[in-house]
C-alpha cells in the first residue's frame, strides 16, 4: 500500500470503522451502518462517497430503495475492510476517536523504524508542521508512540519510535515489514 493511498483513504474520519463493520458483517445500509459506527447521518455519507471515489465500496445493484441504498465492498474493499477490522480489534474502546483523526494512522504507518520529524514530512507531503507536532504529540499522551531525545547529537533531535497500540496497527498496515 503506498503511503499517499493510504492518506488519502483515512482522510475521513469515518472509513475505518465502515469499512470494519461492513467486513462484520453489518448491512451495507446508511441506517444500519448509524448504529453500528455511532457516525451522524452527514459524515457516514461524506465517508460513503469517499470510499466509492477510492473504489472501496459500490452500490448494490437490485438492491435497496433509491433514497436509502445499499452498498457492497469491491475486491479492493474486502482486502482493506479485513486490514480496518483488524485495526479496530487493536484499539480499546476508549481510543477510538484516536484511529478516526486524519494522521494518526498514516503516522503510525510510517513508525515501521525509529524515525525523525524530517522523516515524516518528507513522507507525508501534505502535513503541516503543526499537524504533524499534534498527531505526535497525541500519540504519545496515549502512550502509542514513544519519544527519546538523542543528547549526543548537536542540537539534540528527538526519535520516535511506535509501543503498543501503536506497534500493532504498524505491523497490521505493514505485515511484510521486519520490524527492527
Amino acid at each position: 500500500m503506498y503511503i499517499n493511498d493510504f492518506v488519502n483513504m483515512t482522510s475521513r474520519a469515518w472509513v475505518i470503522p465502515i469499512l470494519s463493520k461492513l467486513n462484520d458483517g453489518v448491512p451495507g445500509r446508511q441506517a444500519a451502518l448509524i448504529n453500528a459506527t455511532g457516525a451522524n447521518r452527514a459524515a457516514l455519507v461524506k465517508s460513503i462517497e469517499h470510499l466509492i471515489e477510492l473504489g472501496l465500496l459500490e452500490r448494490n445493484p437490485g438492491h435497496g430503495h433509491p433514497l436509502r441504498p445499499e452498498f457492497r465492498l469491491t475486491e479492493e474493499g474486502i482486502i482493506m475492510a479485513k486490514i480496518a477490522q483488524k485495526i479496530e480489534g487493536a484499539v480499546e474502546k476508549d481510543h477510538n476517536e484516536l484511529v478516526r483523526r486524519s494522521w494518526t494512522l498514516p503516522v503510525l504507518s510510517l513508525l515501521h523504524k525509529p524515525s525523525y520529524f524530517i522523516d515524516f514530512k518528507m513522507k507525508l507531503n501534505t502535513i503541516t508542521d503543526r499537524a504533524l507536532s499534534q498527531s505526535l504529540k497525541t500519540l504519545e499522551d496515549h502512550n502509542w508512540v514513544e519519544r527519546n531525545v538523542i543528547s549526543t547529537q548537536r542540537p539534540p533531535r528527538p526519535i520516535y519510535s511506535a509501543v503498543n497500540a501503536g506497534r500493532i496497527i504498524n505491523h497490521i498496515i505493514y505485515p511484510e515489514i521486519n520490524f527492527v
